[in-house]
């Protein structure tokens, strides 16, 4: 499954969860291209047109890294625009909580053309600078606390538009057994998988891992090193690096990151899946082809991962 990065093609859906019309949404049972699919749903803009510089914008670099699975970008960051951020700024949700700047989304509207001009001067600069998180508990269904990082609104912002532009890369190298927050995909079509690989298939056993305090445990010089795979652009890179190192405030102290991407960050999913795409799904991938002595379903959402031994030969 998934050996070429394309989705499974041996079982088929009974159910199309979540997904209008008449095609498959479940990984290990659909009969698509789950990456090229998806990559299209995840660029805000979706027609190609050229850019002054002559490139075709996002749509160009989705073509490239679809074609050139090997390519490292080396410049990413002028695409993240004043156009790009604006879209960013209106796909924010209006009523989230706010981070220690405490500005809100109907704040930061007041005189928005002029505040994404400085923005966009300070990112390309080198002048902008991410604010630590705010964090806050949430409480879970058997009553733990999940700590929860509260990013600024122009930190959102840049983190949505960064986000946009490295969906393009990656949507076409992610598995698709992948259904943690990627376009096109949700927690609906993983248990649809889930579902007909139950009962499609004579399945030996089911195994449910997850990886305890994900977010907060990624490796930093870890995700930088897999990150490099791809991204040459270096201000791009030194972007990721302040949101990784800003820290995060907690009743007004501040206290160092040194490890993990903050929860609730706008920027975290995606280099969640980045880190496990590297750390897990390759090695699934190269296991089930060369050591494993069945087939293999995988699901995987997040840090939450769904493993089955189909049946032995």
């Amino acid at each position: 499954m998934n050996a070429d990065g394309k989705s499974d093609e041996f079982v088929v859906p009974s159910t199309q969860a979540n997904n209008a019309g008449t095609e498959p949404a479940a990984e290990p049972v659909e009969e698509r291209n789950s990456a090229k699919r998806n990559v299209d749903t995840s660029d805000p803009d979706r027609t190609p047109k050229r850019t002054k510089r002559g490139s075709l914008g996002l749509a160009g670099v989705r073509e490239t890294a679809r074609a050139q699975p090997e390519l490292k970008f080396t410049s990413l960051l002028h695409h993240v625009n004043v156009d790009l951020l604006r879209k960013a700024f209106f796909d924010l949700k209006r009523t989230a909580a706010v981070g220690i700047d405490e500005v809100t989304w109907h704040d930061y509207e007041q005189g928005l053309e002029d505040r994404l001009a400085d923005l966009h001067g300070r990112v390309h600069r080198g002048a902008y600078r991410a604010k630590p998180s705010k964090r806050i508990y949430l409480t879970k269904p058997d009553g733990r606390q999940r700590p929860i990082g509260i990013a600024s609104l122009e930190d959102k912002i840049v983190q949505k538009a960064v986000t946009w532009v490295l969906e393009c890369i990656y949507e076409p190298d992610f598995l698709g057994f992948s259904y943690g927050f990627r376009p096109g995909k949700s927690q609906h079509q993983a248990l649809d998988a889930l579902s007909v690989a139950l009962t499609s298939r004579k399945v030996s056993w089911v195994l449910d891992a997850d990886v305890a305090g994900f977010f907060d445990a990624i490796d930093h010089e870890w995700l930088v090193k897999f990150l490099e795979h791809r991204i040459g652009d270096k201000r791009i890179l030194r972007l990721i690096g302040k949101w990784l190192r800003a820290g995060v405030s907690e009743d007004g102290e501040w206290s160092e990151t040194t490890v993990g991407t903050p929860q609730g960050a706008v920027i975290s999913p995606l280099l969640g899946n980045v880190f496990l795409h590297y750390v897990l799904d390759l090695w699934i991938q190269w296991w089930r082809k060369h050591e494993c002595r069945g087939d293999v379903v995988v699901i995987r959402y997040a840090d939450d991962c769904a493993p089955g031994n189909v049946h032995l030969r």
